[in-house]
């Protein structure tokens, strides 16, 4: 039986509504374009929704823009590193999935449960309370996700796949949804 081609809409608007079955639908595919855009797109709404972006911006909008390519391309590379210890983390407890599909799906899946709070961080102020509990709901959602892919992709049992995530998200969770201590 052939497969069906994954379109992104399926895949980004199913995380939030069937995840289970996305998952079992996407198991041996890879989604690295979904997951570079993704990228791109909520890495761009943070940057732009930062101060001291809109400060370099009145400055010299050149100089912003450069910052923003600079800033887009360490997200990526950050984001495809976060996808690749999680596969490695899995595979190291025992789990048997494959590389591009796990990578690629939890780049996917964490940056579309975080771009509800980008969105609401992008004009509220991040020390809000409204920021804040979006930002501990979407890293719980995420965290949830990404234990059902795990599970899914390298067949591991949902204690196995919590602790194959916990690093990573515990590291996205300090570094790109709190921000820096003030």
């Amino acid at each position: 039986m052939p497969h069906r081609r994954l379109w992104w809409h399926r895949l980004i608007f199913g995380l939030w509504y069937r995840p289970v079955d996305v998952f079992d639908e996407a198991r041996d595919r890879s989604a690295w374009s979904a997951a570079v855009l993704l990228c791109l797109i909520s890495g761009g709404i943070g940057i732009v929704s930062v101060d001291a972006f809109r400060a370099q911006w009145a400055a010299g909008p050149t100089a912003a823009l450069q910052l923003v390519g600079m800033a887009e391309a360490v997200l990526l590379l950050a984001s495809l590193g976060l996808g690749a210890v999680t596969h490695a983390i899995a595979r190291t407890l025992g789990g048997n999935g494959r590389f591009a599909p796990t990578a690629s799906l939890f780049v996917v899946l964490f940056w579309v449960t975080d771009l509800p709070r980008l969105l609401i961080a992008a004009w509220l102020p991040a020390s809000s309370t409204f920021v804040q509990a979006a930002t501990w709901t979407t890293w719980g959602f995420g965290y949830f996700l990404a234990v059902l892919l795990i599970r899914g992709q390298h067949h591991l049992s949902t204690r196995k796949s919590a602790a194959a995530v916990s690093v990573q998200m515990l590291a996205a969770l300090a570094l790109l949804k709190l921000g820096p201590v003030r």
